[in-house]
């Protein structure tokens, strides 16, 4: 019985994925007709256009690239098209006009020496350009990492070390990307710093709560209102001895207050800029809801601001599909509830030395469980959680399911999860259960979405 609830959870999980297919939303901003050009509804007679430049980073980049160019591929002819997006390794295929360079491995969501000089090929790119040329700027979740180029004097080291840890402390992506930013020279405006376009165009696919556009990947066309000394908080806040951030990283921001150094006012005339966030955690969880219709169940969305501590919200969310309103909210002749919750939790790492492997949707599945291991507790639950964007935490899963088969597993195996949840090695556990929710690549990357199911009667 609780095997088609599952499959019922990964549907509706899915759809909300679909509804967010990268080159789908970049797609739809562009239209061509006759000679004009619109892109998202700025008019251009191309004409006048010299050249259209195609530059990004980001999980959903290849995606994103590939609708641009199949919107705009019937322009070649009158206007030059090139482009340069850096991708995942995995991401990276063959599509005309724009290459897609390899600046990480798959699954290690961090900035290489790949990353760094894939970046300065862009900015090269784009610093090339002049008024009568497009730059359209292609951005989305895991851009931080894959947009490196360390600003002096910082290397690519300090930027790892310094992330590495505020990560491990449990820092939110704001703050992460707010200090990224500080350390960058792309980061924070610097690629539109770095532009002589007539005219820029940024479209974001956002992968962070309330869709901040001057901190989704770090924002390298947006100049955020981050200052140094919100940087320097930032930093204390979970190293208030400054004992474990690079001396490099303290000692740069004091000098920079001690000279009044202000990198982000532009030193000379900047582009028009406009700035388009096509594609979001509610946009998702829309069809998600529409899709749990579809199947049969009274849907309720609880909305796309699921943050704080990755095990304390899968206690919530358990707590919330066992909770009396349930029996209140569902329509008796449905087939049950289903919710849908959106947003990006943090995982608190244990000490290297002990420490597994997971992600924080993993570890949000992992955290309901351990709150009720009581197999009669779950005969009518399901509960998944994924990243949007197929990859969670450096594992090749997207997240995790619950339901009576993962309990009866873990009963049959003696596992205790309480002892995975203590080592963060939430990736083990799901393994030896068959709970992993295993997609590859989306294309797309819009945070996570979990979904609850708890049924009443007999679909089919």
């Amino acid at each position: 019985m609780a095997l088609i609830h599952r499959q019922h959870a990964k549907e509706i999980w899915q759809a909300g994925v679909d509804a967010v297919r990268s080159d789908t939303l970049v797609r739809r901003c562009i239209s061509i007709h006759g000679d004009s050009l619109s892109i998202c509804g700025r008019q251009f007679d191309t004409r006048r256009v010299g050249r259209i430049e195609i530059v990004g980073a980001g999980k959903a980049g290849a995606g994103m690239a590939a609708g641009a160019v199949e919107a705009l591929g019937t322009l070649s002819e009158s206007v030059s098209l090139s482009g340069w997006v850096n991708v995942p390794e995995d991401c990276v295929r063959q599509i005309p006009y724009v290459h897609l360079h390899a600046a990480r491995p798959a699954g290690l969501n961090e900035p290489t020496p790949e990353g760094v000089a894939g970046t300065k090929e862009i900015l090269q790119r784009v610093s090339s350009l002049s008024a009568d040329d497009i730059c359209l700027v292609l951005i989305s979740g895991g851009g931080s990492a894959l947009l490196p180029c360390p600003s002096a004097p910082f290397s690519l080291n300090d930027k790892l070390l310094v992330t590495q840890f505020l990560a491990a402390a449990g820092a939110p992506i704001q703050e992460l990307n707010q200090v990224r930013s500080q350390m960058s020279e792309v980061k924070n405006g610097g690629l539109l710093r770095h532009c002589r376009a007539g005219v820029v165009i940024t479209l974001i696919i956002s992968d962070i709560v309330d869709d901040p556009v001057h901190l989704i990947a770090s924002g390298p066309t947006v100049i955020g209102p981050s200052d140094v000394r919100s940087v320097i908080q930032i930093a204390e806040r979970y190293d208030p001895a400054r004992t474990e951030l690079p001396s490099v990283f303290y000692e740069s921001m004091a000098a920079r207050i001690t000279a009044c150094i202000d990198r982000q006012r532009p030193d000379r005339p900047m582009p028009e800029s406009i700035v388009k966030v096509i594609g979001s955690n509610a946009d998702a969880l829309a069809a998600a809801l529409q899709q749990a219709e579809k199947l049969g169940y009274t849907s309720v969305s609880l909305g796309s601001n699921s943050v704080g501590e990755a095990r304390r919200h899968g206690q919530f969310l358990r707590e919330r599909l066992r909770s009396a309103m349930i029996s209140e909210i569902a329509d008796v002749n449905t087939s049950g509830i289903c919710f849908v919750a959106g947003g990006e939790t943090t995982v608190r790492l244990t000490g290297s030395g002990e420490r597994g492997r997971g992600g924080r949707n993993q570890e949000v599945v992992l955290g309901a469980i351990a709150t009720c291991q009581d197999l009669d507790q779950w005969s009518d639950i399901v509960l998944l959680s994924g990243g949007t964007d197929g990859e969670d935490g450096p594992t090749d899963a997207a997240g995790a399911i619950a339901d009576s088969a993962v309990i009866r597993a873990m009963i049959d195996q003696d596992l205790s999860p309480e002892s995975y949840l203590s080592r963060n090695d939430a990736y083990s556990f799901f393994a030896a259960t068959n709970g992993l929710l295993m997609t590859g690549p989306t294309h797309t990357n819009v945070m996570d979405v979990a979904v609850g199911i708890r049924f009443f009667r007999s679909v089919g």
